[in-house]
């Protein structure tokens, strides 16, 4: 069974960064995409940055420039580091990862979530 965990949530000032974590465990053979999504109230859930296992990366136009995700194969873990934080950040965030199982199965897996709250 996979398992996402995320971590580094909390509260910050705006103009103020955050880290956030999320390590894949289980039975992995690989990880093709990892990546980070969000959902604000009231609002649907969208795509904040993914990564391939090539390091390939893509952003939502809303964190260009602010946020940088990577990833660390060896440890299966992925990271978002977020500068220059807006109250229009806040949200739930939620690490997710694209893969395959050592079994051969297909993964598509979500942690359980994050709360990143930008006030003063």
């Amino acid at each position: 069974q996979v398992q996402l965990v995320e971590s580094g949530g909390g509260l910050v000032q705006p103009g103020g960064s955050l880290r956030l974590s999320c390590t894949v465990s289980g039975s992995i053979f690989r990880i093709y995409v990892m990546g980070w999504y969000r959902q604000a109230p009231g609002k649907q859930r969208e795509l904040v940055a993914d990564i391939t296992s090539a390091d390939n990366t893509n952003y939502a136009d809303s964190v260009k420039g602010r946020f940088t995700i990577s990833r660390d194969n060896a440890k299966n873990t992925v990271y978002l580091q977020m500068n220059s934080l807006k109250p229009e950040d806040t949200a739930v965030y939620y690490c997710n990862g694209v893969g395959r199982v050592a079994a051969g199965t297909a993964f598509n897996s979500w942690g359980q979530g994050t709360q990143v709250t930008v006030s003063l």
